[in-house]
């Protein structure tokens, strides 16, 4: 290494140096891989454009690196626990039946590399229990790995969030096809498709929406002094970083220009809203006020001929305007609704897909490959994928396949309402944010599919941070307070008086 310093240039000097450093980390402490692995997934789709197509990108060295890592130091240590959760029978019922479809598919290799997803999900899950779980390790303990988890899952938003404001405000020069409002240009990070780029924006913002709307209830109640300490603590500080990241992934969602996105956030918003009260009819109230407030908003910006306001309206309404169910093979197409057609005919596809073989589909992973024995006439060109999750998920692993994913979802999501209707504030926020992320993901499914560019390993983060919830029998106070209680503790026998 220090041959290699003295001779190569400093950037690449520099790079060897912080890239030895995170590897001794990451050996030491594998959270720190998946760190940097969730900073540097997001990055895969542009080094494919500068680099070409690889087998593997820096994200998923890095998370390799990392679960290898967290495997050998756990073997080394004769201590290698699979963490038992709500999350692993879902899980593993989907794996199982993706697994199956592969028996007859028309490549192997695709369903592979689409089954490698869904299996690093459950391996981060599992990382993030155990090294929470391990006292061996440092930090430990449920409240460090939950601060650290979320740290990351910010951090890592925040980066694209700033990449995506940048290309639609500042830097003056974009894709063509990508021009809004005259001379802007749709902000898409480093995900190379605004589409999948918010979506992973709306991943991000309603987490921090949820974390300040926590942060907010609990320092009014600590002012009415009817909370315990949090692990979120100090309140300002974390409270700062919850703001930033709020409006910078907001910020980033509305200029990628996603009406798939979009559309997610406003359900998000209102999950948000209708779990911000402990009881149902309030935050129904709620939820409807925000809603009428939003409209009204629109209304009173349309009616001024406020341009943005007017876009956004235009954009929305367009889709409703152009989307008709049905055969789409007699449709004319023109530059309007082309783009909603050429959607409309890789669904017509994937139906075709799922009449021919409800039960098994043509093989997970596989739609591209059958795509043309299904394509229409006009789209000969397969997307990769069928544009709605749901249908992608019906003609590639048939009926089991898609009931599997959706009680996988459903499991979660009942989960999350089961702990927001447990615990306290502000742990009670962060929850609230990432069931409405799961909203928002489900919605968007609805219009395209964004298990690309590593999204799922950020999935698997905030997944693993429920389940962190979930896993230490959380009540207010037992976490804020596990360290401190030990030690109360200790004092007391010693001190019984």
């Amino acid at each position: 290494m220090a041959l290699l310093i003295s001779r190569l240039p400093l950037p690449m000097a520099g790079g060897l140096v912080v890239g030895a450093a995170l590897l001794i980390a990451t050996l030491v402490y594998p959270l720190v891989g998946l760190g940097v692995a969730l900073l540097l997934g997001p990055f895969g789709a542009l080094e494919a454009i500068i680099l070409g197509p690889t087998l593997l990108d820096s994200g998923q060295i890095v998370l390799l690196l990392t679960v290898a890592a967290w495997i050998g130091t756990g073997l080394a240590r004769r201590r290698l626990r699979i963490a038992s959760s709500v999350f692993n029978v879902p899980w593993i019922l989907l794996i199982l039946i993706a697994a199956l479809s592969l028996l007859d598919a028309y490549s192997i290799p695709l369903g592979l590399i689409e089954l490698l997803k869904w299996l690093e999900i459950g391996l981060i899950v599992w990382l993030i229990l155990d090294l929470a779980s391990d006292p061996s390790r440092r930090p430990t303990g449920y409240p460090a790995v939950m601060r650290l988890v979320l740290v990351m899952l910010l951090a890592a938003g925040g980066v694209q969030a700033c990449i995506g404001i940048w290309q639609f405000g500042l830097r003056g020069k974009g894709p063509e096809h990508f021009l809004v409002l005259g001379r802007f240009y749709r902000a898409y990070g480093t995900f190379e498709q605004p589409n999948p780029f918010g979506g992973y924006m709306n991943l991000i913002a309603l987490l921090a929406i949820g974390l300040v709307l926590g942060l907010l209830v609990a320092w009014i109640e600590r002012r009415r002094n009817r909370v315990t300490n949090s692990f979120l603590s100090p309140y300002g500080v974390w409270l700062g970083v919850a703001l930033l990241s709020a409006v910078a992934g907001s910020l980033g969602l509305i200029l990628s220009w996603s009406r798939g996105a979009w559309l997610g956030f406003l359900a998000g918003l209102a999950v948000i809203a209708l779990f911000s009260a402990r009881r149902l009819l309030p935050g129904f109230l709620l939820m409807g006020a925000s809603a009428v407030l939003l409209g009204s908003g629109l209304l009173l910006g349309t009616s001024a001929r406020f341009g943005p306001a007017l876009a956004v309206v235009d954009r929305l309404s367009g889709f409703g305007d152009e989307f008709t169910l049905g055969d789409v093979r007699g449709v004319d197409i023109n530059d309007t609704n082309y783009a909603v057609v050429e959607r409309l005919a890789h669904w017509q596809a994937a139906v075709g897909m799922a009449r021919d073989d409800l039960w098994t589909g043509v093989g997970f992973g596989n739609y591209a490959a059958a795509y043309s024995d299904y394509d229409l006439l006009n789209f000969p060109d397969a997307l990769g994928h069928a544009h709605n999750y749901y249908l992608n998920l019906l003609a590639e692993v048939g009926l089991p396949g898609l009931l599997a994913y959706l009680i996988f979802w459903l499991v979660l999501i009942g989960q999350s309402i089961w702990l927001a209707k447990r615990i306290a504030w502000p742990e009670r926020g962060i929850v609230v944010g990432l069931l409405a992320a799961w909203v928002a993901l489900a919605v968007h499914h609805l219009v395209d599919k964004l298990y690309v560019n590593n999204i799922y390993v950020h999935l698997g983060a905030m997944i693993g941070l429920l389940q962190l919830f979930a896993w230490s029998g959380f009540r207010p106070g037992s976490l804020a307070d596990q360290s401190t209680n030990k030690r109360s503790q200790a004092v007391d026998k010693e001190c019984p008086e």
